[in-house]
């Protein structure tokens, strides 16, 4: 398993959500490894970008992504979920990440299964409040370094044959922008 390098991530955050696809998500927890492959990102800007966490000022919670690449940026969302977004952008663009939005499960299902409380494979992990709490991503992961074989990385694995551009999902502004990718989790 060859886990993304610091350069990966440091490219225009759309680029790099498209490049994530086909990419597995790997997840340690103890001796036990849960994985999936990424099959659904969103790109999320700065100022230009009103439906990013970017867009107005630096914060608390935010702060992340005006720094360092290859960096995971968690939060907590409607009260009840996490989402899992990996900190991406060029290296003069003051701020970006890529929400990872679903994968398809490959190792560490039971658990997953478990976690979710549904053996429904195809519900099991798609959306990203399913993910994070069928991967067990929590705030305990905000700011690790995505590009070091810790507990939490991506490695390198099959592009897809297609990738599928719509707008993104959720959101109230920049609804104009087709920034959310996806593709057939069966390359």
């Amino acid at each position: 398993m060859k886990v993304l390098p610091r350069k990966f991530y440091m490219n225009n955050t759309k680029q790099v959500a498209k490049d994530l696809l086909g990419k597995t998500l790997v997840r340690k927890i103890g001796n036990q490894i849960l994985s999936g492959v990424i099959i659904e990102t969103e790109a999320y800007k700065g100022k230009n970008d009103p439906a990013s966490h970017a867009s107005r000022r630096k914060t608390e919670r935010n702060k992340i992504m005006f720094g360092e690449v290859g960096r995971a940026y968690v939060y907590f969302t409607y009260g009840m979920h996490y989402c899992f977004n990996v900190v991406a952008k060029k290296e003069n663009d003051e701020s970006g990440a890529v929400l990872i939005r679903a994968i398809h499960p490959q190792q560490g299902i039971k658990r997953m299964i478990k976690n979710r409380k549904t053996d429904i494979i195809p519900n099991l992990t798609n959306g990203p409040g399913k993910l994070t709490q069928a991967m067990e991503i929590t705030l305990k992961q905000y700011n690790l370094d995505l590009t070091k074989n810790t507990s939490l990385f991506i490695v390198d694995s099959k592009k897809p044959r297609k990738i599928i551009v719509k707008p993104r999902i959720g959101i109230k502004e920049g609804t104009d922008k087709l920034w959310n990718f996806s593709c057939d989790s069966y390359f």
